[in-house]
């Protein structure tokens, strides 16, 4: 299983590449000016940053037990990433609305589109980092 220190490396790594990313998409998509997206987009990254280390430890001790190891199929993989947003978007719907003042309704909008992106942009980030920072016991296991 991953480390405390390799778990923020990850979770600060895989943020502050989604900021950059997300800030400009959400302007043009959306509409907002900067300081409005670049604002909600630092508040989903902090909560979104402590929610990976919660979920992402959870789910290694749920791989661990079921399947006796954390390394993950490609199914496996796109179960991660869609439980984790779904969890994500229960968190940041409420926020999202009242920040931009906003209905619920175009909170989810805008929710679902950043939740769309996060989980393509989640399976690309997390199997890249699996292959920069494999763990020991993967050395001799494909995926």
């Amino acid at each position: 299983m991953r480390t405390t220190l390799d778990r923020i490396r990850h979770a600060t790594g895989f943020e502050l590449i989604g900021l950059v990313l997300v800030t400009p998409l959400g302007m043009i998509a959306f509409g907002k000016p900067l300081h409005e997206i670049g604002a909600i987009a630092v508040i989903g990254a902090t909560l979104a940053m402590l929610w990976t280390y919660i979920y992402n430890i959870g789910f290694d001790h749920l791989m661990q037990r079921l399947t006796g190891g954390t390394q993950k199929t490609l199914p496996q993989r796109i179960a991660h990433a869609v439980l984790f947003e779904l969890g994500l978007l229960l968190v940041l719907l409420p926020v999202i609305a009242w920040w931009l003042g906003i209905t619920f309704w175009e909170a989810l909008v805008m929710d679902a589109a950043f939740a769309l992106f996060y989980m393509v942009y989640a399976l690309v980030y997390n199997w890249a980092y699996d292959r920069l920072f494999p763990l020991p016991e993967w050395q001799n296991a494909q995926g």
